[in-house]
């Protein structure tokens, strides 16, 4: 224990193979801020939180992500592109390298939990090589009381080290980062990268694997609220659908806003203690609450500021990746426990560059089932080198680089349950109307939210099919009106004023949709493969 310690208990750190440690176990935020200041290894801005850059990588490395093969995952894990195989031996002279590079330093080590709902709770205990990562650790995760700790009993562990760089020939890794889970040994390792994302996405994936197979609970990549009701809305979206942005609302209660379960016993649970929000463009006019979150104890990922320490939130010179993490406590109204009850509405949220998907519709069962597990948004020019035009792209469940099963064993979950539930689902357009990017603009949030309560405050006729319009190229009711949006702006097919150039589009998406679908296809029911959209062929 050292001076910057407050917590009573102690630890050792020989049974994982660090050697003449210095233990920093379980400080404050607020010590992890000065000591990342004091070091050199962040700035305090004007706001009074801490803004630090992850180095290399400011993303995620899908393609260096590895799941270890073994007796448990062997005939479980979809392997593939997305779960990587990596050997056990390979792991374990991997772990020992790794642990002997921790050795002799300053090591940060928290014990958290993850998953709100006590039934599923994971206890994980975090070593980080930086103070900023295990600050991360403490937002994201969910803190354990005093009590807590004095009887914790970690089943997962997580060894994050920026600094250590592999040998991929000599350690079977792709190149020098790397993040690996191995399900035998219940540990996550994480190296090479500064990005903190890859830390809570490893448990994520852990999750995604453990809540389905052992405890027959549905992991969602999704945010949730509740209504005053008691009403449950989950939203699911790929990075830059406004995931965060729609759930966090003034009228409704935070339950979380990237990742839960939904469980047999009837319930929504949040896995994490924190939020994870991009900040590209943020100002307090359009996200007020994420806005006013980021203050002392909040985390800005490779942000640029000015000489005052201001942050120039529309500076992505960096990256596009711009990012903040923050307990949720952060956010005023949020709700207590993080729990809710079977969602009332689902939506899942695309960004369509090509302008041609309605801004909100109904879907059926086996539509919803199959946009599950197509996850479509798209690319835009800029957003990655050589994108110069609008790309779609597909990420199966809204999640497919955390998901080590099959996507139509997610899919066939959220379909029982959902029908179970009697869950309404909605597609949602957070993209452009008017035309593709480049042409139209995007999707005003005042409409997206007005949208949005309508469907939560029973505006949209949920149950009259006269209301709504069955698109002729993707097959989806669109509602003829809703309350706060101009009719005009309901029909993608008429912001356009050009109906040729609108289905040659279309027709264009739909096809990719269906050359996306054709790896899921085997493994899917025929209702569900009739819920895409139709066949068109130039």
């Amino acid at each position: 224990m050292n001076s910057y310690n407050q917590v009573s208990k102690t630890i050792s750190l020989d049974q994982y193979g660090i050697k003449n440690a210095k233990i920093n176990y379980q400080l404050s935020p607020e010590q992890l801020h000065d000591i990342s200041v004091e070091k050199g290894l962040g700035v305090e801005v004007s706001s009074g939180s801490l803004a630090i850059s992850t180095g290399e990588f400011t993303g995620r490395s899908p393609k260096d992500r590895f799941i270890v093969k073994d007796d448990i995952t062997k005939d479980r894990v979809w392997w593939g592109d997305i779960n990587i195989p990596f050997d056990p031996d390979k792991f374990g002279r991997l772990y020992s390298k790794m642990v002997s590079y921790l050795s002799n330093k300053e090591v940060y080590v928290r014990d958290c939990y993850a998953c709100a709902d006590d039934n599923y709770k994971l206890s994980i205990r975090v070593f980080n090589e930086y103070p900023w990562s295990n600050q991360f650790a403490h937002n994201m995760f969910i803190r354990p009381t005093e009590d807590e700790l004095n009887n914790f009993n970690p089943e997962w562990t997580v060894m994050n080290a920026p600094g250590f760089m592999a040998d991929p020939e000599e350690d079977g890794t792709r190149q020098h980062n790397f993040a690996i889970l191995d399900f035998s040994k219940k540990i996550a390792i994480v190296g090479g990268t500064g990005y903190t994302g890859e830390i809570k996405k490893g448990i994520f994936s852990a999750l995604n694997f453990v809540l389905p197979v052992f405890k027959n609970t549905l992991p969602m990549h999704c945010s949730a609220n509740v209504g005053k009701d008691g009403d449950t809305a989950i939203f699911f979206g790929l990075s830059g659908t406004g995931k965060t942005t729609l759930s966090t609302d003034p009228n409704r209660s935070l339950i979380g806003d990237d990742e839960h379960g939904w469980t047999n016993e009837n319930t929504v649970f949040n896995f994490e203690g924190g939020c994870y929000a991009k900040v590209i463009n943020l100002s307090r006019d359009k996200e007020p609450e994420i806005y006013d979150a980021i203050k002392k104890g909040a985390i800005l990922e490779n942000v640029v500021l000015d000489g005052n320490g201001v942050v120039d939130f529309g500076d992505t010179s960096i990256t596009q990746n711009t990012r903040v993490s923050y307990p949720i406590h952060h956010i005023e109204n949020i709700q207590i426990p993080s729990i809710g009850k079977n969602p009332k509405n689902i939506f899942f949220l695309t960004a369509d560059a090509f302008g041609v998907i309605p801004p909100i519709s109904k879907l059926t069962p086996s539509q919803a089932a199959y946009h599950f597990i197509s996850g479509y948004t798209a690319k835009v020019a800029g957003t990655e080198a050589g994108v110069v035009e609008p790309m779609p792209s597909f990420s199966a469940c809204f999640g497919a680089p955390f998901m080590p099963l099959h996507p139509a064993k997610y899919a066939e979950m959220l379909s029982k349950k959902m029908i179970e539930a009697g869950v309404n689902v909605w597609l949602v357009n957070t993209g452009w109307t008017g035309g593709p990017y480049g042409v139209g603009k995007r999707m005003e949030l005042k409409y997206t939210r007005a949208m949005i309560n309508a469907v939560l405050n029973g505006d949209l006729g949920l149950y009259n099919y006269d209301d709504y319009h069955i698109h002729s190229v993707f097959g989806v009711a669109q509602p003829r009106t809703c309350p706060g949006v101009p009719t005009s702006v309901l029909s993608p097919r008429q912001t356009w004023n050009d109906d040729k150039a609108y289905y040659t589009t279309a027709f264009k998406l739909t096809n990719a949709f269906r050359e996306n679908f054709k790896k899921f296809e085997a493994h899917c029911s025929e209702e569900i493969r009739r819920g895409g959209p139709q066949r068109y062929t130039f």
